[in-house]
């Protein structure tokens, strides 16, 4: 019998896990929001085009983060709020858990 499972390569998983992540474009704009949120924005714009399929943008004056951080967020299993296994059942802010960035990055380009 020959084998026929192989791993998937990291760009169509990516693909998978950001189908799995965003059903549609209001999936984003939630997680988005969120993480404005978390970022304690007291002034949050939300500029949406046909329908979120050409642009979803927020613009907030949150706490911001770095530039390194904006690049580190898009890396696997990246995230600022989870150190050990323990902090998995202690979050309790809202945004995005670390999963979310990497697979968003397949849909399109981000600034």
């Amino acid at each position: 019998m020959s084998d026929i499972i192989q791993l998937l390569p990291d760009h169509v998983a990516n693909q998978i896990a950001a189908g799995e992540v965003v059903q549609r474009p209001a999936s984003i704009v939630k997680e988005l929001l969120e993480n404005a949120i978390d970022a304690e924005a007291t002034k949050i714009e939300l500029i949406i085009r046909d329908a979120g399929k050409n642009l979803i943008q927020v613009v907030d004056n949150g706490k911001g983060m770095s530039e390194t951080d904006a690049r580190m967020a898009f890396e696997r299993h990246a995230t600022s709020k989870i150190r050990g296994t323990e902090d998995i059942f202690r979050i309790a802010t809202k945004g995005f858990r670390g999963r979310h960035w990497l697979p968003l990055r397949q849909y399109r380009r981000w600034n």
